[in-house]
């Protein structure tokens, strides 16, 4: 079996239009999710978005990086220390 680690990917969208293609990627690694909060800022005009997930290094990886690839979209992951 595979090492896993806990992460959260904070993700900010400044373009709504991308919003199916984040929730394509969001589903393509659903396997490893452990939940999920989005909280629309109309002030500003984003979304903010949490990703909680368990999964391999470079799953978590790959993840941020499908996402911080989009336009108008931008993602920081932290780990757990362990």
């Amino acid at each position: 079996m595979e090492e896993t680690r806990v992460a959260l990917v904070g993700i900010i969208v400044s373009d709504t239009g991308v919003s199916g293609q984040i929730n394509e990627i969001l589903h393509e690694y659903g396997a490893y999710m452990i939940g999920r909060m989005g909280v629309p800022y109309r002030k500003k005009g984003i979304s903010i978005i949490s990703v909680a997930v368990d999964a391999p290094q470079k799953d978590i990886s790959a993840l941020a990086g499908k996402l911080g690839m989009l336009p108008g979209v931008s993602t920081k992951t932290i780990y757990q220390k362990i």
